[in-house]
């Protein structure tokens, strides 16, 4: 007998639904992408290469200010997933951020960071949370008969000639209203202005 338990039938499919609700309740790719561009634009300043016995530093008077702009991008990308509220402004310090690190730290973490910063941060901006949704009263599922639209009343002309229905209906209903007309004679709405 082992000292670990195995885990309960479907608990890890009951913790993937719960990070994937928890991921849909904010800008969670966003974040990561902002995250991710933080460490190439923090690492290659102060990386060394090593080619065979060639060693090529890429260290930069410009490191500390790279540091910096990696940081901060590193620190937004974590707050927009646990600060949703704050998605335009991170998004909007993400690609001025980005933009930034081309001349300071070697193109941008030589342009990854720079396009992971770009693209994460115009999807934070473009981000809005969905409408939660209604709950639905269990057992009370209305039939399918009750809820049909009605269909549209076809009118005819003074005369009891079919014209289409739209001389009539259009002075019956209205000018604006055309939903008793038929789409046959080119009356359905495409031509108005309001």
């Amino acid at each position: 007998m082992s000292a670990e338990t195995p885990a309960a039938p479907g608990q890890f499919t009951r913790r993937r639904l719960q990070f994937r609700s928890w991921r849909g309740t904010r800008p969670f790719w966003a974040g990561l992408y902002i995250l991710l561009a933080g460490f190439p634009i923090m690492y290659f300043p102060y990386a060394h290469l090593q080619i065979g016995n060639l060693t090529v530093a890429m260290a930069t008077t410009a490191g500390a200010g790279s540091l910096i702009i990696g940081v901060l991008l590193v620190v937004l990308g974590i707050s927009l997933w646990y600060q949703k509220h704050i998605r335009t402004f991170a998004g909007i310090a993400a690609i001025l951020l980005a933009l930034v690190s081309l001349p300071v730290s070697n193109f941008g973490g030589f342009v990854m960071g720079f396009l992971l910063a770009l693209v994460g941060g115009a999807m934070a901006v473009a981000w809005s949370p969905g409408a939660p949704p209604k709950p639905q009263p269990e057992g009370e599922i209305p039939p399918a008969g009750d809820d049909a639209p009605e269909a549209a009343a076809y009118y005819t002309g003074a005369d009891g000639v079919d014209d289409g229905g739209t001389s009539q209906a259009l002075k019956a209903l209205g000018e604006n209203d055309l939903s008793g007309t038929s789409p046959v004679n080119g009356a359905n709405g495409r031509h108005s202005a309001g």
